[in-house]
């Protein structure tokens, strides 16, 4: 992952996590759009996610708390966030955090 942040900038990391109840195919098709508008309408820099097992992570990187909370409030994303209360998971944990350290080794 590259910082295309301006040095000394903040960079925020949310990190998600969840136990899974069930996908369906309506959980691929509104998790790739939520992918979407993340990084191409909210300044999202980067998003990762994996599921193993029953378990879900996802970590996505932002220039500021003001991206996130922009994106948590989008109408599209909180429909996704109540479907997914109702039928994708049984639990899940959202965490923010400032990234103090950034620093990569290229092969």
């Amino acid at each position: 992952m590259g910082n295309p942040q301006a040095p000394g900038a903040t960079m925020y990391v949310v990190l998600f996590r969840a136990k899974i109840r069930a996908l369906d195919d309506d959980y691929l098709q509104t998790a790739a759009r939520m992918r979407e508008l993340a990084l191409q309408q909210f300044g999202c820099l980067e998003f990762q996610s994996m599921t193993q097992g029953e378990e879900e992570v996802a970590i996505s990187w932002w220039p500021s708390e003001a991206a996130i909370l922009a994106w948590e409030q989008h109408p599209e994303h909180l429909l996704a966030q109540r479907a997914g209360r109702e039928r994708w998971y049984c639990a899940y944990s959202v965490q923010v955090a400032a990234v103090v350290r950034d620093y990569q080794v290229v092969c």
